[in-house]
């Protein structure tokens, strides 16, 4: 079996920090900015960043139906912060012309926890990424209001005023975190995504 290539979503946002996440992780990358790019990958990864200009740039770019085509053809894919409400089927919050690439049956609700100075850290149980506190950083974060029946919760807020909100997910081969883990030295979540891909 040749080495799955995977492709991170270079439209806008934080893309660089997953890269080397991933580098991290021993698999090889490449930066998704045109069809010809898309084509050429097994699996996507969706930085966090402004959804609405990464929902332009797709549209622009002529990317955007060429994703949902993919993902609706079961390319795995994982999706940061803006990535999870990029892969959102529906979207609370957004704006009325915003488009989503879709692949988790779910609802998100972009900014929940607040803006900018909201910025928060906390530690999470995921039980699928081993038995350790996953420590996690949220910016500007969505978080998931509900989940279809074929959806798997990774992973919920366990303390304060946002106690049981969905921060993690997974669907088949399709991955979403409201937070940032590319912004820590813990790789679980993308060895998680790794172990997908190489699964599919």
């Amino acid at each position: 079996m040749t080495e799955a290539l995977f492709g991170v979503l270079a439209l806008q946002g934080d893309f660089r920090e997953h890269e080397m996440a991933l580098a991290d992780c021993g698999v090889p990358t490449l930066r998704v900015r045109t069809v010809a790019d898309l084509a050429a990958v097994d699996a996507l990864l969706v930085p966090g960043g402004e959804s609405t200009t990464m929902s332009k740039l797709a549209v622009s770019s002529g990317l955007l139906e060429p994703l949902r085509d993919r993902i609706r053809g079961g390319m795995p894919a994982y999706g940061s912060c803006a990535g999870m409400i990029m892969l959102a089927d529906r979207l609370e919050g957004g704006r009325a012309d915003q488009e989503t690439f879709g692949g988790l049956d779910i609802t998100v609700r972009r900014n929940a926890f607040g803006r900018q100075v909201d910025s928060f850290e906390s530690d999470l149980r995921a039980p699928a990424l081993g038995p350790d506190p996953l420590h996690a950083v949220f910016i500007r974060a969505p978080w998931v209001e509900e989940v279809g029946t074929e959806v798997e919760v990774v992973a919920r807020i366990d303390a304060g005023p946002a106690a049981g909100r969905i921060v993690a997910v997974r669907q088949g081969n399709v991955l979403a975190t409201s937070f940032h883990p590319e912004l820590t030295g813990d790789r679980r979540v993308h060895a998680y995504f790794v172990s997908i891909v190489q699964e599919a």
